[in-house]
């Protein structure tokens, strides 16, 4: 055997005998399906720009679901409208999968956006109706056949302040009735986001990702990893109930110039879903 062939036969036994030994497990982090939750913004984070313009910022931070808000696409919209939106939706890669928040102060505001999202072509509405017209609500949910996500809003809002005072109204009403629950706004009223994503989880249909600065009415949200939210953990929580629904960052400091804070808290998440998988 010459120089050359002794070389070449121990790369090749060094090579052969290191793929006998790889592990079973080798790879397999790579092989999971995906998380079943996906990354969206709400529409509520682009309330002063043009349609044209929250788009291009969502281009910009790699998203690509929206929820539908009413001032980039009006409830009297005509079918030529909605379509004209979606069309413009579609050129930046974008899907719009639910429309609200949305107030709904009477049961004819009730019929309205149940038809509203009928014509825009959402199966999930998140809203804020009056306690009294929830029986309501839960047979427009069945009639549809739409999921309808009530939004909760912290120590100001009187009528749904975190998730227990929606989940204890509705978890005898149709099971498409649930939550839209705001993660931040729950901990400002001093309740725990994970504990109550593990209680609840069965009735969340939507959530509005973002982090505060303090466990209490005083607390501002700010951009996802700069809060006391611990982000790892929560993401941890979802895929240990299955969570299947939409996690759509609310980004709602700096409101006037979002990029830069809405584009560090996509990136932040992204990263911490990929390193606690």
């Amino acid at each position: 055997m010459n120089k050359r062939e002794f070389i070449k036969k121990s790369i090749a036994g060094v090579v052969a005998g290191s793929v006998l030994s790889i592990p079973e497990s080798f790879g397999k982090e790579k092989q999971k399906a995906d998380d079943p939750f996906k990354l969206g913004i709400a529409g509520y984070s682009f309330v002063h720009f043009k349609l044209d313009q929250a788009l291009e910022m969502m281009r910009k931070v790699d998203v690509h679901y929206l929820c539908i808000k009413d001032f980039h696409l009006p409830f009297n919209s005509t079918a030529e409208e909605i379509k004209a939106f979606h069309e413009k939706l579609a050129q930046y890669n974008v899907t719009g999968y639910a429309v609200g928040p949305i107030y709904m102060k009477t049961r004819e505001d009730i019929d309205k956006g149940f038809e509203y999202a009928k014509r825009v072509g959402v199966k999930l509405i998140v809203g804020i109706p009056n306690h009294e017209d929830l029986e309501y609500l839960s047979r427009k949910c069945a009639e549809y056949d739409f999921r309808y996500a009530i939004h909760n809003h912290g120590p100001e809002d009187k009528l749904y302040p975190d998730a227990t005072s929606i989940y204890s109204r509705v978890k005898n009403l149709d099971k498409r009735l649930g939550l839209c629950f705001d993660m931040g706004h729950n901990l400002r009223y001093g309740k725990d986001p994970m504990a109550d994503i593990e209680r609840y989880h069965d009735r969340i249909f939507d959530l509005h990702l973002k982090n505060i600065t303090a466990a209490a009415a005083e607390g501002k949200t700010c951009e996802l990893s700069r809060g006391i939210i611990d982000i790892p953990k929560f993401i941890k929580t979802l895929r240990k109930v299955k969570y299947s629904g939409m996690c759509s960052l609310e980004y709602e400091k700096d409101m006037k110039d979002p990029l830069a804070g809405i584009a560090e808290s996509v990136g932040y998440y992204k990263g911490v879903v990929d390193a606690t998988k």
